[in-house]
């Protein structure tokens, strides 16, 4: 039998995907473009927390920038482990994901909000502006890429 008629492994099939091979490219850049943006808005944030309002102010704005970056390294985790799936379940489990990830930033600010250890706007402003600036990053990022959105067939 020639290989060319042999049935191919998962593996095998996978790395003749073209789709997966974007998805995992397009999450590489996104990674390298938004990591240190968003370390540097967690720094920024525990910074501006503690000169404004002390020990609970960095204690509430590290806990919020660790979850607000746990979260994005979340999105690129999914990106990577659906790349090579039909790109309906692809957009599912990115929409999955999405919605996953606010309700646990949901929970994790109603959990921890009445702590009195732990400042809650420090938090909630840390958690919001990491988010939005990885986002803002992976936005650049996508942009940048040169990575085609439409893959055609054979």
């Amino acid at each position: 039998m020639s290989e060319a008629s042999e049935p191919q492994t998962g593996e095998q099939a996978e790395a003749v995907n073209p789709h997966a091979e974007v998805v995992r490219r397009l999450a590489t850049v996104m990674l390298r473009t938004a990591v240190w943006p968003g370390a540097a808005t967690v720094v920024a944030g525990a910074v501006v927390a503690t000169v404004l309002v002390g020990i609970s102010g960095l204690v509430g704005a590290l806990i919020g920038g660790v979850v607000a970056f746990g979260s994005s390294l979340l999105t690129i985790w999914l990106m990577r482990f659906s790349g090579g799936m039909n790109p309906q379940f692809v957009m599912v489990i990115a929409l999955g994901g999405y919605v996953g990830k606010m309700l646990v930033l949901l929970v994790v600010m109603t959990l921890l909000g009445g702590i009195d250890v732990i400042h809650r706007e420090s938090l909630a402003f840390t958690m919001l502006a990491t988010v939005m600036v990885w986002a803002g990053a992976e936005v650049v990022a996508f942009k940048r890429a040169r990575i085609p959105t439409i893959i055609p067939g054979n």
